[in-house]
């Protein structure tokens, strides 16, 4: 299910914003606190949909967000990834159980 309102159930809510505004290697640090996050897909989206060219979002630095625009520069990255989160769960929830 998408969240609209996803910033208040974001794990980085308080977190320091210049903690996520970081060049070089603090970069990592900050992408740690996305890795637990139950939002993480609809913060990428909103980055990316909105071309926000700074900090570490859904996981993602700028370098690597910008490398994803330029290979589809006219996705509407909510449904690419709300698309992908549906087939993931769908096919989790399909495998079956061996014994």
């Amino acid at each position: 299910m998408w969240v609209e309102d996803w910033a208040p159930r974001a794990a980085c809510r308080s977190t320091q914003p210049d903690q996520l505004f970081v060049k070089g290697a603090e970069q990592n640090k900050a992408k740690q606190v996305c890795g637990s996050c139950p939002v993480q897909a609809e913060c990428l989206a909103e980055a990316l949909d909105n071309q926000i060219e700074w900090g570490v979002w859904g996981g993602m630095t700028e370098r690597e967000r910008r490398a994803l625009l330029r290979r589809k520069p006219d996705a509407s990255w909510r449904a690419v990834l709300e698309t992908a989160r549906k087939t993931a769960t769908t096919a989790t929830a399909v495998v079956p159980v061996q014994a």
